[in-house]
């Protein structure tokens, strides 16, 4: 498998390509599109087809053409929910990435997982986000943190879509033991410090 990661130091984002050789079939994560020269260069050296792009989630609304940009790419999008006909798998020559259903950041958020790397935008950003400084939906997010990304194993490599303390890519061991929102606190440590006490659950 063929894997770049594109930094764009003026949104601190990041997004992703992977691309298995052989096939010539190649799948693009969160890009931006300020990024489409830059990844439509990268298919044509290698002679890639751009089967998908991913996304996890997306601020459109509040970043005016993006998506229309994003046209550019002339390649089917998933994002917001996993195609039912796809069996919550994407097939990318003899490889496949999971997709994976984690709302909270956003009400639709989803998250892809290749081998010992897992893709999850800003699912462990709470408030660092520069377009929403909370999470759309706390305890959903608590749930899918807890419940399917601090499960994977220790080393799986997480992958973020904005750099998160300069840095982009962490571990699940180091995110349970010192993210700052979710490392020893509870259920309701973490809704409190989110939500007013007569909403909290």
């Amino acid at each position: 498998m063929y894997f770049r990661m594109l930094f764009n130091e003026t949104g601190r984002t990041t997004s992703y390509l992977l691309a298995d050789i052989p096939s010539g079939e190649a799948v693009v994560i969160d890009p931006r599109s300020a990024d489409i020269p830059v990844f439509n260069a990268i298919l044509n050296e290698h002679r890639l087809r751009l089967k998908w792009v991913l996304r996890t989630h997306e601020h459109d609304l509040l970043i005016p053409g993006e998506s229309e940009a994003l046209d550019a790419l002339n390649a089917p999008r998933i994002q917001h929910q996993i195609p039912e006909y796809m069996g919550g798998r994407i097939l990318l020559g003899n490889e496949h990435l999971q997709i994976i259903a984690t709302p909270g950041h956003t009400e639709n958020c989803l998250s892809f997982l290749w081998q010992d790397r897992f893709f999850c935008g800003d699912l462990l950003n709470v408030d660092a986000c520069p377009y929403q400084p909370r999470p759309a939906l706390p305890e959903a997010l608590w749930d899918s943190v807890t419940r399917k990304v601090f499960t994977l194993p220790v080393e799986t490599l997480l992958f973020s879509s904005h750099a998160y303390q300069a840095r982009s890519v962490s571990n699940v061991l180091e995110q349970r033991r010192w993210h700052p929102w979710f490392a020893d606190a509870s259920r309701d440590d973490f809704l409190s410090r989110l939500l007013p006490p007569s909403t909290s659950l």
